[in-house]
């Protein structure tokens, strides 16, 4: 069997616009573009002109000092340009380095800074867990070693430590079997791998150590908090949904548990401890009629799945097996692990609605009441909001931290409808400011459930949760360009949501350009800063504008940059994961820059006030084919940490087009020679 017949066609091979390569659309997202539409509901955009006033106001009062400052601060450009003069970054100090070529198989860092990697796929981190031997894989060898496709990460110290000790949490999103295996010689041994695939998927839980702050880390191969979560752990089930006919299966009659995670995308730490983990696209594991309204909503289908577990395990196949029918509608939710106590059972939330999450990020709001945000990454799909009934108790005592990890199991659940208040003419798809010189409006969260009980006609609560898409469809939410990460700034409140790209907005029968998705076929993305009324996270109305439309100003006239001037800016294509510096600054990792700006991916700085407003330098760049995950930026002691995505995804076994991260490194006497996802540390020297 050749290594072409280990892997499926390709549909969108030749026909990739937004995304770096067809592989990522086979494997992450089902070939999605190549796929009806799922949303095809005909939710038109509302121009409410109510309260715009208000909205306009807060918004020029909010960016107007910084615009009038930009011609009076001090930049160097970091490309050779003529420098302009802008004021200093505050946070970390660093040159941007140029883009880089997507050809190009390296890690690169600014000038003063150090890298190594952290932990690779395979490294062991279990008791009696094997070296790692690409040449001798087995699931019960990857079941004790970290995962595949490290996606979502954060690094979180241990209490007494003094900052040299601390526990690494990583998503493992999904699999790339043409570059993990050799083609398998039978059918055994394609069944085997398999196995091993579904041992790579879910969470890895690591203890770190290191000298001291500032130094690199290293991860411990023993250590009672080291952890794997797999496409087999149990988990349960909570909030309203839980327990309901439509979560039964023949394995579980209850419908209150269920086993695995997979999918796993970004996600976020809670104030309590706990790690947040997003089911994103979970369709491509299961094989269903694909005849109903919730499951063709969900892109679920009676073709074979994108990974084939039906051949190993009945429950990923309804159509063989009625008996679990039900299977997919307990997949697609939130996931909450507790790294401090490795007995505990992870529970999933369905309380806070069912999509191809990509994660959910929590703030506590004034009156102690937990709010999540969360994007359903697909194209026209829609921005989320969960505010829990349960308040947060401070404190680490043992029943505080009970308490807590309780609050998630009950709230409201509410999806965003955007208004624009600039006329419909001038919005023209070109991406050009309207006459105002901004793309703003206001908004509204529409009520998908309230204390406890459905605020959709027609649906029941449980309906809601598990078909939340059709519950948004019903309420017209507004069709956005893939919300992704969607995260609470931490010390000013405003929300700050990372549209990817839409390579299908404007195009024949498909949702037309608004100003808050402002270009008709997307390919850039752009980024969106909300501010709640009152700056209050539980408050049901807000205003909103564009912070960045992305692209290369080099080559894109619509490129845009809260007004900061478009020559003294790093280029920037895709935004997918956001996070915060201690300074207050926004960082921004990207998903897809080679097959739009011909860079890349990589991690940017971005300034949010003052004369840097709009300011975007990039910090390190990824190796080739690779995308750049779950930034993590501790500026006070000159860290950064990002998980390295899918390095090389277009080779296979026999021809890698990637070494990450090893490159001469040697395992077990033989040379790796294959790409390792892993999780990188950046130190300044």
């Amino acid at each position: 069997m050749s290594q072409q017949e280990t892997r499926m066609p390709l549909p969108m091979a030749g026909h990739t616009k937004g995304k770096r390569s067809p592989v990522t659309c086979q494997l992450k997202c089902g070939n999605a573009c190549a796929m009806g539409v799922c949303n095809q509901t005909d939710n038109e955009y509302l121009r409410d002109i109510v309260g715009v006033a208000l909205s306009r106001r807060s918004v020029l009062l909010g960016a107007g000092a910084g615009a009038l400052a930009l011609t009076f601060a001090a930049f160097d450009s970091p490309f050779g340009g003529t420098p302009t003069a802008h004021a200093a970054m505050r946070g970390l100090a660093f040159t941007a380095i140029p883009p880089v070529a997507a050809t190009v198989d390296d890690f690169v860092v600014p000038s003063g800074f150090q890298w190594a990697p952290i932990i690779r796929w395979g490294d062991p981190i279990l008791a009696g867990a094997p070296e790692f031997d690409i040449n001798n894989q087995t699931p019960e060898a990857q079941s004790l070693q970290f995962g595949y496709n490290n996606d979502y990460l954060d690094i979180i110290e241990l209490q007494g430590g003094g900052g040299r000790h601390g526990l690494l949490v990583t998503n493992h999103e999904y699999t790339n079997p043409g570059i993990m295996f050799p083609p398998a010689a039978n059918e055994a041994e394609r069944l085997q791998q398999l196995r091993i695939t579904m041992a790579a998927h879910g969470l890895a839980v690591v203890e770190l150590a290191r000298d001291k702050r500032g130094r690199p880390w290293s991860y411990l191969r023993s250590s009672d908090y080291n952890r794997r979560i797999t496409a087999s752990t149990p988990f349960r089930l909570t909030g309203p949904a839980a327990g309901q006919d439509m979560m039964k299966t023949q394995d579980d009659p209850e419908g209150t548990s269920v086993l695995g995670t997979f999918g796993n995308c970004a996600g976020g730490t809670t104030p309590w401890g706990t790690i947040l983990s997003g089911e994103e696209n979970f369709n491509n594991y299961f094989r269903s009629s694909g005849a109903t309204a919730g499951q063709k909503r969900y892109g679920l289908s009676s073709s074979p799945s994108t990974y084939g577990w039906e051949a190993i395990e009945p429950r990923f196949d309804a159509v063989a097996n009625p008996g679990y029918v039900n299977e997919p509608n307990r997949f697609g939710y939130i996931v909450e692990i507790d790294p401090l106590d490795p007995s505990a059972t992870p529970v999933k939330h369905t309380a806070m609605g069912r999509m191809k999450h990509e994660g959910a990020n929590v703030t506590v709001a004034g009156d102690g009441r937990v709010v999540a945000y969360m994007g359903d990454d697909e194209r026209f799909d829609y921005l989320y909001k969960f505010v829990s009934h349960k308040t947060f108790r401070t404190g680490n005592s043992v029943k505080a931290r009970a308490h807590n990890k309780t609050i998630l199991e009950s709230g409201d659940l509410y999806v965003a409808r955007f208004s624009g208040n600039s006329p419909a003419a001038e919005i023209t798809g070109t991406g050009a400011l309207p006459t105002d010189g901004a793309f703003d409006g206001s908004g509204q969260w529409i009520p998908l459930t309230l204390n406890g009980a459905s605020a959709v006609p027609g649906f029941t609560v449980e309906e809601v949760l598990v078909h939340t898409r059709l519950a948004a469809d019903a309420v017209g939410a507004t069709k956005m360009d893939r919300p992704e990460d969607v995260q609470p700034h931490p010390t000013t409140g405003k929300v700050y949501v990372a549209c990817t790209n839409n390579t299908q907005r404007g195009t024949f029968g498909k949702a037309g350009v608004d100003e808050v998705n402002p270009r008709t076929v997307n390919r850039d993305g752009h980024v969106i800063e909300i501010t709640e009324a009152q700056n209050d996270a539980t408050a049901t109305s807000f205003g909103w504008l564009i912070l960045l439309v992305c692209g290369d100003p080099a080559v894109s006239g619509s490129a845009y940059f809260a007004g900061f001037p478009v020559d003294q800016v790093s280029p920037i294509s895709c935004p997918d994961n956001l996070a915060f510096d201690k300074a207050g600054n926004l960082w921004i990792s990207t998903d897809g820059q080679p097959g739009t700006i011909g860079y890349n991916d990589g991690l940017f700085r971005v300034g949010l006030d003052g004369a840097n407003r709009g300011r975007v330098d990039q910090f390190l760049a990824v190796p080739r084919e690779a995308e750049t995950c779950g930034p993590v930026i501790r500026d006070d002691e000159g860290m950064v940490y990002v998980a390295v995505q899918h390095p090389g995804e277009d080779g296979s076994f026999a021809s890698p087009h990637s070494y990450f991260p090893d490159y001469t490194t040697m395992s077990g006497g033989a040379l790796v020679a294959a790409p390792r996802p892993s999780v990188v540390q950046v130190w300044q020297v």
